[in-house]
């Protein structure tokens, strides 16, 4: 147990409790243990509006979070939305006895200016802790593979621009000691000059990060005397966006041939990717959260709706036929019909001791996990192809002396082959094929993301089968000719291509899994050949339509 945790627990309910929480500079998993523990004890959240995303989620869903961000003609004519005085919404919920979690952007020490705060509840008796979050002048360079050490060690001076006075300037100027400045983007080239001016040599190198430590990272390597043209070459400035805050990093340190073998998290194979992933909501999870390892951003749209069976006789004869024996084998095709049958399980109050002296078959890994997720272990998952066909080559003919049943029980979807029931006549056995589900295609998505994905906004979509392909264009029409199409299978490929799709990505395996490997393997080829070819990278939307694109598989 964490030694803080009783701070945040044990509090005098007259009073309430506040946690000061630095919620880190950007990415949710760099949020720390002890973040997390005070999110969900949290009666009421109130946080900046840049980092609500990366700590809602921790909470419980009945926590209060008012609002921060006030919106009015002013702030709005601005682009700048004006904050709402944080220290009376904090004391106001601390009064009130409530365990209140004041969450920043960084650390609460060095990132935001929560001091004042904290000595408001000191002067009211409110208790309160202070969990330190990964500072963005720290954690920034980090993901932009920017050292501000080495093992020659040097000094380390961090510039907040927007306050630093004359004498700062002169201080770090006067220093050859590595400077990391908070700034703006549009500030950036101010806060070069002041630099020069105090003394730094204009050739010293110097590294730009926006939006650092979320896939929305870019990073410009420039010196002091060239960041102003670099920025007007690239077009960066002038822009609406000048505002954002930046982290630059000036010094040896921030060389741009070291930064070319130390930027890990901008040279993920996917980074920045928009991903398209068309599948059920239950089944999109892990993908996404394997698409985000490889730098992407995946963009779930549900394609397909799973329902029960209109007539739920069928299914319940057969879940009672399981528990008085009428079965040697189950086989389970995929997640949902997993998901079906432990429903029913749970409905007529059965747990996974009822598939005690029943054999079960799973189609592949996912749908092994769901199983044993549920408690049960699956005694067959084909060693090759993972599909009908796979687990019919590793399936056992019926025998007589040793199978005293001859039945097998088929729950799975209404729209399914019938490949492995009759594969598995053939083998000798008697099959109850039972609808334990219902797919339906699913409502359109928002008219924003129907637009993206015809009109190229999106990077890569992932087809997982050949009704996912016939759903997602019936609900928000066919992806942009240069958006990367990935498919899980020859058949799943064949519908696209029916549909006027280019096939690029074709997985070596019916996994999503391995799917999504295959498209970061597309992706790593894709960023080698630009920076061989000593182009910049780009993503497939940042692209005009070009050729076609040879199919590949991995």
């Amino acid at each position: 147990m964490s030694p803080t945790t009783n701070l945040s627990t044990a509090y005098d309910s007259a009073h309430g409790h506040v946690t000061f929480l630095g919620a880190g500079p950007g990415d949710p998993g760099l949020l720390t243990l002890r973040a997390v523990e005070a999110l969900a004890g949290a009666d009421v959240l109130i946080a900046e509006p840049d980092v609500l995303d990366v700590v809602r989620g921790h909470a419980r869903a009945s926590v209060s979070t008012p609002e921060l961000t006030v919106v009015d003609d002013a702030s709005t004519a601005a682009g700048i939305p004006v904050l709402r005085d944080a220290v009376n919404l904090v004391m106001e919920a601390a009064r009130s006895g409530r365990r209140v979690v004041r969450a920043v952007s960084g650390d609460p020490g060095l990132d935001a200016d929560a001091g004042h705060e904290m000595l408001a509840c000191a002067a009211e008796g409110i208790p309160f802790e202070v969990v330190p979050g990964i500072a963005a002048a720290v954690g920034v360079p980090a993901y932009a593979g920017v050292p501000l050490r080495d093992a020659q060690g040097a000094d380390v001076r961090f510039v907040d621009a927007r306050t630093a006075s004359e004498r700062c300037w002169s201080e770090v100027g006067a220093s050859d000691g590595t400077v990391v400045v908070s700034t703006t983007l549009d500030a950036v080239a101010a806060a070069a000059g002041e630099l020069v001016a105090a003394g730094r040599k204009p050739d010293t190198p110097l590294t730009v990060t926006v939006a650092g430590t979320t896939t929305r990272q870019r990073t410009w390597t420039a010196t002091l005397g060239t960041i102003a043209q670099v920025f007007k070459q690239g077009k960066v400035l002038p822009s609406p966006e000048g505002h954002r805050p930046v982290i630059a990093v000036v010094g040896e340190r921030s060389a741009p041939a070291q930064r070319d073998q130390l930027a890990w998290f901008e040279s993920k194979p996917l980074f920045g990717w928009k991903v398209l992933v068309p599948r059920t909501k239950e089944q999109a999870a892990s993908l996404s959260d394997q698409l985000r390892s490889y730098g992407a951003v995946p963009h779930e749209v549900p394609t397909i709706a799973v329902e029960p069976p209109r007539t739920p006789q069928q299914m319940e004869r057969a879940v009672k036929g399981l528990v008085t024996g009428r079965y040697e084998w189950i086989a389970f095709t995929s997640v949902n019909a997993v998901k079906a049958v432990r429903e029913k399980f749970e409905e007529y109050g059965l747990d996974a001791r009822a598939f005690a002296g029943i054999k079960v078959a799973a189609v592949g890994e996912q749908t092994a996990k769901a199983l044993i997720d549920f408690g049960v272990k699956p005694d067959l998952v084909p060693s090759g192809e993972q599909s009908a066909a796979g687990l019919l080559e590793d399936w056992p003919p019926y025998d007589p002396v040793f199978d005293p049943i001859d039945r097998v029980f088929l729950p799975r979807a209404d729209i399914a082959t019938e490949t492995l029931v009759a594969g598995l006549i053939e083998l000798g056995w008697e099959v109850d094929d039972v609808t334990a589900y219902r797919t339906v295609r699913a409502s359109p998505p928002p008219a924003e993301t129907r637009e993206a994905i015809k009109g190229g906004g999106f990077d890569a979509v992932l087809f997982t089968s050949s009704s996912t392909v016939r759903n997602l264009v019936g609900i928000a029409g066919k992806p942009h000719n240069v958006t990367v199409i990935a498919c899980i299978g020859p058949a799943t490929a064949k519908t696209a291509e029916e549909h006027g799709l280019r096939v690029d990505v074709l997985s070596p395996e019916p996994s999503v899994h391995r799917l999504a490997e295959a498209l970061a393997e597309f992706g790593a080829g894709r960023r080698t050949a630009a920076v061989e070819a000593g182009e910049h990278v780009t993503r497939p939307s940042e692209r005009r339509p070009g050729g076609r694109r040879r199919r590949t598989t991995t």
